[in-house]
């Protein structure tokens, strides 16, 4: 008990070598195991949702982009099909076809046009607000809305992908109607809306606002930089929207199919084998398992990696006690000359290092715990990054 009080004593006195190797020694006994944790999280993420979508339908090219843009909302972006692909699909009577449209973005999230059968097909639930209905009316996943603070009533701004892609683009302020219930997956970092308010954002469908003022004549219009960047959909203007050009050509970022049964998706797969098709056929269960098993491997070489540096690091956390401990000689050899026995001296060091590895082994247990219960929207974060 003496040798406790002594070791805490001391610690306090210290406190910031203390505090340095605690959080030294936190961070090796962690890192492994949040490493692991986020492992085992991205393969469950990866492949539970790949397993749950059948068939994904897109330009022909990358089939990892584009499994990774349709399923997580990726950055990966294959070029547009277009919505005549959806009518193909309809005609068949063969499947349910679902487009997604995810050229843009708002507040760094990814801005999903689609169709209500997605809501559906994925168990999205409304936790607050309404479903859309509307152009411009959006819908935010759990996470986004929690990160901006916003919710039924608010505003967000749509902005392109990239500041590359302007293409026509203006931005368009979206009416938020609802929040969705959190699902741990990418919809929590999504924005949805209609599939036709996302052509509304690329510049296809617009609407006409007056521009002349109560009592003005047409001499009276000037076009300035003033003008607001911005179009917005009110109950005023809505009726005005409309959109140009055959819908067949409008664009889809991918296609989600749902096929009637294995017989139906058999014939869906053979009628896009032909590599002169600018379109392709993917199954996200396929491309996902190559994915895995390629991370995995790597992982080996990480785990391999991990045990290395952590050794190296455990090394020179001893070595920066064992100098301490020589440091303090002088302290030593009084303490033994006043008539301390060396196992109290002993014992004194053990409770100083006892202490140390509790405290790192509380904060390090700490960490992986706040990253156990965030695991699944960090995984969402990064697979869309």
């Amino acid at each position: 008990m003496n040798a406790l009080f002594l070791a805490l004593s001391y610690l306090r006195y210290h406190w910031a070598r203390s505090v340095v190797l605690v959080l030294v020694t936190a961070m090796i006994l962690s890192v492994p195991i949040i490493s692991q944790v986020l492992l085992n999280r991205s393969q469950a993420a990866l492949t539970d949702r790949a397993e749950k979508t059948p068939l994904i339908l897109g330009s022909r090219g990358s089939q990892l982009d584009l499994i990774m843009n349709a399923l997580y909302f990726s950055d990966d972006r294959a070029e547009p099909v277009t919505m005549a692909e959806t009518e193909t699909i309809w005609d068949s009577g063969l499947g349910l076809p679902i487009p997604l449209n995810t050229a843009f973005e708002t507040n760094g999230a990814r801005i999903v046009g689609t169709s209500l059968e997605y809501f559906g097909f994925r168990g999205l639930n409304v936790a607050e607000g309404r479903q859309i209905a509307l152009l411009g009316e959006a819908l935010l996943g759990a996470d986004v809305a929690a990160r901006l603070g916003l919710g039924p009533g608010d505003t967000v701004v749509s902005a392109p992908q990239n500041l590359f892609d302007l293409d026509g683009v203006y931005p368009l302020e979206l009416n938020i109607v609802g929040v969705l219930a959190p699902t741990g997956t990418a919809d929590d970092e999504a924005v949805f809306v209609d599939i036709k308010t996302s052509w509304v954002i690329a510049g296809i469908g617009h609407g006409h606002d007056g521009v002349l003022a109560e009592g003005a004549t047409t001499g009276d219009i000037v076009a300035s930089a003033s003008i607001v960047e911005f179009n917005r959909i009110t109950d005023a203007n809505i009726d005005s929207f409309h959109f140009h050009g055959d819908p067949a050509d409008y664009p889809v970022s991918a296609i989600v199919l749902v096929p009637q049964d294995a017989r139906a998706a058999t014939i869906l797969r053979g009628r896009y084998l032909d590599p002169e098709n600018p379109v392709q056929m993917t199954v996200p269960r396929e491309v996902i398992a190559g994915l895995v098993d390629r991370i995995f491997r790597i992982k080996t070489l990480l785990d391999a990696v991990t045990l290395i540096v952590g050794g190296a690091a455990l090394v020179a956390v001893g070595l920066a006690i064992f100098l301490t401990y020589r440091l303090r000689t002088r302290e030593m050899q009084t303490a033994f000359k006043i008539g301390a026995r060396r196992s109290m001296i002993l014992r004194l060091l053990a409770a100083e290092t006892v202490i140390i590895l509790l405290c790192s082994g509380v904060i390090a247990l700490g960490i992986t715990l706040a990253v156990q219960n965030r695991g699944s929207a960090i995984v969402a974060w990064l697979l869309a990054a």
